[in-house]
């Protein structure tokens, strides 16, 4: 990898989940014991940008493994609109990397003032979002200042999954999620070269997933636009057949999120349904007649979609240079933005 930001960011991101994973364990037991005493029935999700797809993934999660609705609440409900919810037997989970985003901080205020338990991931610990929480838990990540998230953005959904863990008292999660670090440094080594050849020109494509691989489908499709120029579009692999197909010519490409869970069967129907089309298809999985992409080998089906995305970062920074960008600085973006 080269020297830019980004690069140097997205090498230590196994140092960063470890670190992640080891200075939040009190602090996890700590939450853990409370949810189980308040017993959620329901959990919203407050966050923009990447920190969103990482709430998205972590909705998933929730619901996969302790049958619990997540539902992403909108910041202007409360920053613009100042409506009040009602929010009994809630956790709200905010993701902020900055923790500054006044929306962010307001609907956080909004969600424990209307009875929620609020609980945030963020990289700064003494940000006033943090301090609007009751629990804040700290990616411990260190500086990010690559416009592009990409450390952050990884941290944050290892925490919200390790706090999935640690409520639930799933130790086949938490066993997966002990040997994410070195499997992160498997997932930087793999070398999606025949993606980067085929994308060097392109103008858009579309990024598919399922489940908790809708999540980071979301995060490549931004990483795609923002670092890239390249319009990239995240679809369900349930719903692209329901409309977005009928922009699939031959050679159009389309990158697929395929893991090894239960909707790998439909999933890969639909991969080969638009390989049909004459879709240029390019998959995380051993698919016939379809370019596979090399992945770190599988270790849990919610942490899986996570090890994908880890690879795709090294591949995004590496295209952006490809096409002539800087990775660092995209066009028209800084690195925190905040709205209201």
């Amino acid at each position: 990898m080269t020297n830019t930001l980004m690069a140097q960011e997205i090498a230590q991101i196994p140092s960063s989940v470890a670190a992640c994973l080891d200075q939040n364990a009190a602090g996890l037991d700590a939450i853990a014991t409370r949810l189980r005493q308040f017993d959620p029935q329901l959990v919203i999700t407050v966050a923009r940008g990447s920190s969103d797809h990482a709430a998205s993934y972590f909705k998933y999660a929730c619901e996969i493994l302790a049958g619990i609705p997540v539902a992403s609440v909108g910041p202007s409900v409360a920053s613009v609109y100042h409506a009040k919810l009602r929010l009994p037997r809630t956790m709200a989970l905010s993701i902020s990397q900055s923790g500054q985003s006044p929306d962010i901080v307001a609907m956080t205020r909004a969600a424990r003032e209307s009875g929620a338990i609020a609980v945030s991931l963020t990289n700064n610990p003494d940000s006033a979002l943090a301090h609007e929480s009751n629990f804040c838990l700290p990616l411990h990540c260190g500086p990010e200042r690559s416009v592009a998230a990409t450390k952050s953005f990884v941290t944050s959904v290892v925490g919200g999954l390790a706090l999935l863990a640690a409520w639930h008292d799933d130790s086949a999660l938490s066993r997966a999620l002990a040997a994410l670090p070195d499997a992160c440094e498997q997932a930087l080594a793999c070398d999606w070269g025949a993606l980067s050849d085929r994308l060097v020109r392109a103008p858009a494509l579309f990024v598919l997933g399922r489940g908790a691989g809708y999540a980071i489908a979301s995060e490549m499709a931004l990483k795609f636009k923002e670092t890239s120029a390249i319009h990239a579009e995240a679809y369900s692999a349930a719903e692209v057949l329901h409309g977005p197909a009928a922009l699939v010519e031959r050679g159009f490409p389309v990158l697929g999120m395929i893991c090894e869970d239960a909707a790998r069967a439909s999933f890969t129907a639909t991969a080969q349904k638009l390989h049909q089309q004459g879709a240029d298809v390019f998959v995380t999985g051993d698919v016939s007649e379809l370019v596979a992409l090399p992945v770190a080998p599988p270790l849990h089906p919610l942490v899986d979609p996570l090890l994908r995305v880890v690879s795709f970062y090294a591949f995004i920074e590496a295209l952006a240079r490809r096409r002539g960008l800087t990775p660092d600085t995209p066009r028209h973006l800084r690195k925190v933005t905040e709205t209201v």
